[in-house]
């Protein structure tokens, strides 16, 4: 049965309420029927223990001894109330019985002692009750009476379609009402909807109206804004990284143009080839770095942070590094300083922390002023592993550093027209790190350095 989300909640609703009612309306007409025959069955017992003490014994013959109360209307006909009873012996011979039985006879039992039960006579229906009599400590027969049942049948039978009839009219009626609630209680998820399908990749200004209440429906409007929010954020950022991608290919691009077209416009010396070959040269590894980088980022953006090779000591990774960068560090006379405090030997993904190593320490070289110090130290700490890289350097202005982690931005860029980069290092090893739910910060002074801290909470050991 396919239904649409408002008849769906109506229709459950509908069900859970269809069982609850069968199990209270059901109560109430087996509690109603038992109380029903049980006051008939308290009169029955009432009847015959009255008429019990009534009988005498003549041989083998139980009889009244009262005949005057076969006097009264309710044992001489059968109009309302009657009351029947017969006398049977041992045998199960009818031995007298009340003048309203006429030629009919009650229903006997062959037991001692039969109880309360259901019967007809003369096409009426009847409730019974059969007691023995005993005498000398004996069964000596038994008494049976009878009433009429019909009344106390035709209530129970009144309540049982009142209850049937009630069921499926309250369903129904619960099923529309309930409807036409979850119609309303939806509405704001309709008004979502419709925001929704006007929300397009130029559109994503547009945000859905947040309902009056603070319930689901308002946590889930909230929580939409959000992801629009965030899906906005990351298209500028998009936009951002294209245009800035663009700018700087372009500018290296438009460099070797005019280098190859000045050299084509008329013969030159062989010195004036080579230098302005070793310039393309430069300008072809800048842009093969920036390219590289590009492709890292966005290898960066689709694998999996788990889906990491092998496992290595921080610690050789970080000498590695070091080694890596001899040459830069032995032009601007850099010495590098390794403090390895840890106990034991820490494991992490080698991947992701050699790109964040050697970004943070490629950072440090460039920006440190000839013959600093560059100090790498490792602790542990809380079952961490924490590393941090700090120089002595020129370091970053305060409002700049909310903008480090992101692509192509560089602090203070004019002034640093010198140093190399695109601004995608830091970026990288940001994308790195949360890849492998690790921490990185950056504190840093203008004209006083830099420290920068890696926070590991992975710790592998052997």
């Amino acid at each position: 049965m396919s239904l649409n989300f408002k008849n769906r909640i109506a229709f459950h609703y509908m069900i859970a309420t269809a069982v609850i009612m069968a199990i209270v309306f059901g109560a109430i007409f087996f509690i109603v029927k038992g109380t029903v025959l049980h006051n008939l069955d308290s009169d029955l017992s009432y009847e015959a223990d009255k008429h019990s003490g009534e009988i005498k014994f003549i041989g083998d013959s139980i009889l009244f001894i009262n005949k005057e109360e076969w006097a009264e209307r309710e044992h001489k006909e059968i109009q309302v109330n009657p009351v029947f009873i017969q006398l049977m012996d041992n045998y199960g011979r009818l031995t007298d019985k009340s003048p309203n039985l006429k030629q009919d006879t009650l229903s006997f039992k062959q037991s001692e002692f039969g109880g309360h039960f259901n019967s007809s006579i003369t096409g009426r229906t009847i409730r019974q009750v059969q007691l023995p009599i005993e005498r000398n400590g004996k069964i000596s027969g038994y008494i049976l009476v009878a009433m009429s049942s019909d009344s106390a049948f035709s209530v129970i039978l009144k309540l049982r379609n009142v209850l049937i009839i009630s069921f499926f009219i309250v369903l129904i009626g619960l099923y529309f009402i309930s409807r036409f609630l979850a119609g309303r209680s939806i509405l704001p998820v309709q008004k979502m909807t419709d925001t929704i399908a006007r929300i397009t990749k130029n559109n994503l200004k547009e945000r859905v109206g947040l309902p009056p209440h603070n319930d689901e429906i308002y946590t889930l409007s909230a929580s939409f804004n959000a992801l629009l929010e965030r899906i906005e954020k990351a298209i500028e950022r998009e936009k951002q990284f294209t245009s800035d991608a663009s700018h700087e290919l372009r500018t290296p691009l438009a460099t070797l143009r005019g280098t190859l077209e000045v050299l084509i416009r008329k013969p030159r010396t062989e010195e004036e080839y080579k230098d302005k070959i070793q310039y393309s040269l430069k300008e072809i590894d800048r842009m093969t770095v920036t390219l590289e980088q590009l492709l890292l980022l966005a290898r960066l953006d689709t694998v999996s942070s788990q889906k990491e090779s092998a496992w290595m000591p921080l610690s050789d990774i970080i000498e590695a590094s070091i080694a890596s960068f001899k040459a830069p560090m032995t032009d601007k006379n850099i010495h590098v300083s390794f403090t390895n405090d840890c106990a034991n030997k820490a494991l992490v993904p080698s991947f992701y922390s050699r790109i964040i190593i050697d970004n943070v320490l490629s950072n440090a070289i460039k920006y440190s002023h000839q013959d600093e110090e560059i100090k790498i130290g490792l602790i542990e700490h809380n079952n961490q592993i924490i590393c941090s890289v700090e120089d002595r350097g020129i370091g970053i202005r305060q409002e700049d550093l909310g903008h480090i982690f992101e692509g192509f931005y560089r602090s203070d860029a004019l002034n640093h027209k010198h140093i190399v980069g695109n601004g995608l290092g830091l970026s990288i090893a940001k994308k790195c790190a949360d890849a492998m739910d690790t921490v990185l910060t950056m504190e840093s002074e203008l004209n006083r350095g830099t420290k920068v801290t890696i926070i590991f909470p992975f710790i592998n050991r052997d």
